[in-house]
């Protein structure tokens, strides 16, 4: 797969702009989920996807390679949802049951009436949490992504991911304790 995106990339910096589009299609529907994810408004999250593959076309050239591309443009993707989330000072809604599913490490034996109350509690407790927050653990459970991958998207150390995730954690199991 890396072989192929960086052949698209070699390509796309020799001029054929259309080999950009394929990179597009790749990954257009992965970067769409987690905008929408931070910014909870499907018309801002389709427009701030094409700004995340605008600006990684413009900045193509600055991809090293140190990273997987797919990292990259998290990356871009992530800052450009969190900016944005900033700017307009929304707060943050979250309730999609692919995510609290992964979240929630239910005993299979649990009653399914238990397992709805805490659903229910998560969807009410998730809203509470900063956007950052979310977008850590969407990262994490939804998007299956491993904590070198998270903290070279974000742009922090491998510690800081897990300690961060922990803390994560250990407020969502408060709030849920609490109510």
């Amino acid at each position: 797969m890396e072989q192929i995106e960086s052949l698209y990339i070699r390509r796309t910096l020799n001029g054929e702009t259309a080999a950009f589009g394929q990179l597009v299609e790749q990954y257009s529907q992965r970067i769409f989920l987690l905008v929408l994810r931070i910014v909870r408004c499907r018309e801002d999250a389709e427009e701030l996807t094409q700004d995340v593959f605008l600006k990684a076309f413009r900045h193509l050239n600055t991809f090293k390679g140190d990273s997987s591309f797919s990292s990259w443009l998290y990356r871009i993707a992530f800052n450009t949802a969190i900016s944005f989330v900033r700017k307009k000072k929304m707060e943050f809604v979250y309730s999609e049951e692919k995510f609290m599913d992964n979240l929630l490490d239910t005993d299979k034996e649990a009653e399914q009436n238990e397992e709805a109350d805490l659903m229910e509690k998560l969807e009410k407790i998730i809203p509470l949490l900063p956007p950052e927050e979310v977008a850590l653990l969407t990262l994490y459970y939804t998007d299956n992504r491993n904590i070198e991958e998270i903290a070279l998207i974000l742009s922090q150390t491998t510690s800081n991911i897990k300690v961060k995730l922990f803390r994560i954690r250990k407020k969502l199991y408060t709030l849920l304790n609490s109510n």
